[in-house]
């Protein structure tokens, strides 16, 4: 029998420009792909759903062998702060901490920031229009999400610029990255924004304000609060993933939109269909490639016995193209795809995104007004690519209007 050739070793650019050749090679010669770098590799969206609702463990300290627990022991202090977080927690801890979040993270409160988010994306759009041109990740899709969720935090607006540099770094962890030296500046830049959130915790306990971090600070749930480091780490974890994934929803979106100008002038022409076009969107370019599980205990895929303490990727990425669920059009672009609302890219079970509401009213916003407002948009250079694994989308967007 010949081994099937490993689609990501490499992690080439020719990869993380555009993995889903590879994806799509792998869900037809090995769905249930033992990686050489030890860890296992789903790919079809039956196997992806189905290990998400599996009741599997998030948390990286049930590893027990393969790369990935060497990157998360020499992560140290950072790899602790992501293990107190409700992202890599299993239930009970995780009902836990999911309820105190979810008591100030709610539905209501996310739809209650459309009209800020409005005036975000016009005023970013208003600001390309005067200059006939600009690279749309700096100028919309990064700063969007950003504002959102440091004015949600109540984040001080001196604190941004570092925020945002640590945040750069912090994300690397959630790579496939075995580079000694990479790890250890991932590593500085955790111990650097746990000192930073804790002095602004500090801040708010002694004047505190109308915002999500008062609100987490003072959040009770049948008389538990959350410890100081708890707080730490969701509150890292809220900043993150509040607005990293969003950059990649809203500028890998705009992307898909100006090579299917076919869609594009169908939106234009139906506003109507913005909220199916932001599902097709995050179905057909997930803005988060991959979510992993931990067995505990044997795990069977078809016919295929996965070990306990072993390191799970769900590629989400892949399930999203996967023919067998979508049809043949999988790799299409159907701003109308009826089903659309069925993509993995917020994940399953348990933990799925608890950011998926304000994610979508932030994509909403952004292409229903950015479309509207023009429509001559158009490439206006190379895309470039971020060169991530996992968090992938456009750095660079240069586009004209």
């Amino acid at each position: 029998m010949t081994e099937t050739p490993d689609p990501i070793a490499a992690l080439g650019a020719d990869f993380t420009d555009d993995p889903y050749p590879a994806y799509g090679f792998l869900r037809a010669a090995d769905p249930v792909h033992e990686s050489a770098a030890g860890f296992w590799l789903l790919s079809s969206y039956r196997d992806v759903s189905a290990v998400l609702r599996a009741g599997l463990s998030s948390n990286p300290r049930n590893v027990t062998h393969g790369a990935v627990l060497g990157q998360y022991e020499r992560l140290g202090g950072t790899g602790a702060m992501f293990a107190r977080t409700m992202l890599e927690h299993d239930a009970p801890d995780h009902t836990r901490l999911r309820s105190l979040v979810t008591k100030v993270f709610t539905r209501r409160a996310v739809a209650a920031l459309e009209t800020r988010v409005t005036e975000l994306v016009d005023a970013a759009l208003d600001r390309v229009a005067d200059a006939g041109r600009a690279d749309l990740v700096d100028a919309l899709a990064f700063p969007l999400p950003f504002a959102v969720i440091s004015e949600m935090l109540g984040l001080p607006p001196d604190s941004s610029d570092r925020v945002r540099e640590l945040s750069g770094l912090l994300v690397r962890s959630q790579e496939p990255v075995f580079d000694p030296a990479v790890l250890d500046s991932v590593a500085r830049a955790g111990d650097a924004m746990v000192a930073l959130v804790r002095e602004l915790i500090a801040a708010k306990r002694r004047d505190p304000g109308d915002d999500l971090l008062t609100a987490l600070i003072a959040a009770e749930q049948d008389g538990a609060r959350l410890t100081d480091d708890e707080l730490v780490a969701q509150v890292v974890l809220l900043y993150i993933a509040g607005h990293e994934t969003t950059v990649n929803l809203i500028a890998g979106g705009t992307v898909a939109l100006l090579r299917n100008p076919g869609q594009l002038a169908a939106l234009r022409a139906n506003p109507g269909l913005t909220g199916n076009a932001v599902e097709e969107l995050l179905r057909y370019d997930s803005p988060v490639q991959q979510t992993r599980r931990i067995t505990t205990a044997p795990y069977t895929v078809r016919g295929r016995e996965i070990p306990p303490g072993t390191f799970v990727i769900a590629c989400v990425g892949s399930a999203n193209r996967d023919e067998e669920f979508w049809g043949p059009d999988a790799d299409q672009l159907r701003l109308d795809r009826p089903d659309a609302r069925r993509h993995v890219s917020f994940g399953a079970g348990p933990h799925h995104c608890l950011g998926a509401a304000l994610a979508r009213l932030e994509g909403r916003v952004a292409f229903e007004r950015l479309v509207r407002r023009f429509p001559r948009l158009e490439f206006d250079g190379d895309v470039v690519w971020n060169g991530r694994v996992n968090l992938r989308g456009p750095a660079e967007l240069p586009v004209r209007v």
